[in-house]
């Protein structure tokens, strides 16, 4: 009998939810079969079966929060396909009266002693597992990572440090917790949120709190691009089987006004300020489960189809929860589109650890004064760009904003250049 962990997924993954079980009591599944699908922080991740062999037993359920290293099922190497636990402990029962288990007093108080780990505590998974050995709440353990990360040696200081008054036990907090709930009279519907919005949640509050962020609005006149993309769009479309959107025309433009104010495609680590050499566009996507931000690579040395080809192939990932952690990480500059929900004005907040967020808006006609005095019906979209004031001063900001409007109002250079 085989039991059925959770693996190392990635360094940043340690714990997750049962999304669903790709498998039940009694199927048979050979080595390298997905069995169970993870949700995660960031992606949804499938474990994949060690073994061939009888899926016996489902520990963990659906919707059970679990770690790396925990046993979640049991599969039978030699067992035969549709006998599951269920049938073989029948069996037993009529062979012989089942005895309970001798409970090993030594064995239940090491049990008693593990905590539940804190989904909030950002620990490696040696870390984590060091902390299970020594009954540790991670919790609890300072640490002198400057991102907050607690390591193994971390949890051996705390386990060795002389013990100060105990904390509040884990039911006195639960207890607690139940408490500051608000109570109604009328009907109300309570709703577990989702691991991922737990954590975009969480995030967002960070930002807000760890960054001078700032917002500053211009508008652009999308006249110019709605007409190339008129007269291109067909062609564009037979020669490389993808349509000619508007989001290549700012990222492209989004390319070319980082490379005039570099500090927007940098990031603070420690005291440094970290200038990055590279273009690796984030495009903010909505699904279901929440905002999610897969990185277009490398987009300054694509051209606009390059860049709408990614775009679709990542969109279609997200949408499906088909979106691998490579996906996800190394971004340098986002952009997010609330005109596609018919937002007018917004003020984005930063992705951390990034520095500066663009945010699109609806394209809506309105009467515009032209340089010969003249009024002109244009189709006008607001832009919006948040950025971290510790790094970008609002004269580089707002430069940065008219920067990518001038490219947009005369877009043909763009394409050329692209």
């Amino acid at each position: 009998m085989q039991e059925i962990k959770i693996p190392e997924l990635a360094e940043s993954i340690t714990e997750g939810t049962i999304a669903e079980w790709l498998v039940k009591e009694g199927d048979k599944v050979e080595k390298g079969d997905a069995i169970v699908e993870l949700e995660t922080d960031k992606v949804n991740v499938e474990v994949n079966s060690e073994f061939t062999g009888v899926i016996t037993e489902i520990i963990s359920t659906e919707g059970e929060d679990v770690s790396v290293g925990d046993t979640i099922g049991k599969l039978d190497e030699n067992g035969e396909a549709g006998v599951s636990s269920v049938s073989s402990s029948t069996e037993k029962k009529e062979e012989a009266p089942k005895e309970e288990p001798k409970k090993d007093p030594s064995q239940e108080s090491k049990q008693s002693a593990v905590p539940e780990q804190n989904g909030d505590v950002i620990a490696s998974p040696a870390a984590r597992k060091r902390a299970r050995e020594l009954g540790i709440d991670l919790s609890e353990v300072p640490t002198r990572d400057p991102l907050g990360r607690v390591r193994p040696d971390d949890v051996e200081a705390h386990n060795n440090a002389p013990k100060q008054e105990a904390a509040p036990s884990k039911p006195a907090k639960q207890e607690a917790a139940k408490s500051e709930k608000t109570e109604f009279d009328k009907p109300v519907e309570r709703v577990k949120m989702t691991r991922r919005r737990q954590t975009i949640a969480k995030n967002l509050v960070e930002v807000q709190h760890n960054t001078a962020m700032l917002t500053t609005f211009n508008e652009v006149d999308m006249t110019a691009v709605m007409e190339l993309r008129k007269q291109r769009k067909d062609k564009f479309l037979e020669k490389n089987g993808v349509k000619l959107g508007f989001m290549s025309f700012f990222a492209k433009a989004v390319v070319g006004a980082l490379k005039e104010f570099p500090l927007l495609n940098a990031e603070i680590q420690g005291n440094e300020l970290v200038i990055k050499k590279f273009y690796d566009i984030g495009i903010a996507v909505s699904t279901d489960e929440g905002l999610v931000v897969p990185v277009v690579r490398d987009a300054d040395r694509k051209d606009f189809a390059g860049i709408e080809q990614d775009i679709v192939d990542l969109g279609k990932k997200a949408r499906d929860n088909k979106l691998s952690l490579k996906d996800l990480q190394g971004g340098s500059f986002t952009i997010t589109n609330g005109g596609t929900f018919g937002s007018m004005m917004s003020t984005p907040i930063l992705n951390a650890p990034q520095v500066g967020i663009l945010g699109m808006h609806n394209i809506v006609k309105r009467p515009i004064a032209m340089p010969d005095d003249s009024i002109e019906v244009r189709p006008m979209m607001y832009l919006a760009l948040s950025y971290d004031h510790r790094i970008v001063d609002g004269k580089e900001a707002v430069q940065f904003l008219v920067r990518i409007k001038q490219m947009l109002e005369d877009p043909y250079d763009l394409l050329l250049e692209g």
